[in-house]
């Protein structure tokens, strides 16, 4: 019965639709091509921003709670991965709640920007890139992060719901 109940909660449509995000974040591309940080905080800022995408996509869909779930689903990842990499009990609760901060002021940022391309390049530049290297660089993600927000507007809400994907 237990057995039963670990399975299922497996199967879950955030769970999935989550694992898609998580997946299409670790693209090679993004890594290779344009430059983003094969670390921590790399992933981290593709991740978060992957999932903006699908959380503004989803926005006007009727799938609130699916969208709280998916956010759900991503501080729970962040709180499993800290744990993974030796951070104690006491301090991920703490480091969560930073997460959580920039998480929110980039979704804030994003939004915002999607709508004037200098100001996307801007804030890619500053969350994605921020050791100075953004020349070039955040152009180039920028364009790719326009292309999926049009590319995920094709998409009907149905399929996104079953876990496709798609941001080019």
């Amino acid at each position: 019965m237990i057995l039963n109940r670990l399975f299922r909660s497996q199967e879950l449509p955030e769970r999935r639709l989550y694992a898609a995000i998580v997946a299409a974040a670790r693209h090679a591309d993004l890594y290779r091509d344009m430059g983003v940080a094969d670390t921590v905080e790399g992933r981290f800022e593709m991740v978060a921003l992957h999932l903006f995408l699908v959380l503004n996509r989803l926005k006007d869909a009727g799938v609130d709670d699916l969208r709280q779930s998916l956010t759900d689903e991503f501080f729970d990842d962040m709180d499993g991965s800290l744990r993974e990499l030796g951070v104690s009990d006491v301090l991920v609760g703490k480091k969560v709640r930073k997460l959580a901060e920039s998480y929110y002021g980039r979704v804030m940022a994003y939004d915002k920007a999607l709508a004037d391309p200098q100001l996307l390049e801007e804030v890619v530049g500053r969350n994605i890139f921020p050791d100075g290297t953004a020349a070039g660089r955040s152009a180039a993600l920028s364009r790719y992060v326009v292309k999926a927000v049009q590319v995920l507007a094709t998409v009907p809400v149905d399929k996104i719901l079953q876990s496709e994907l798609k941001f080019k």
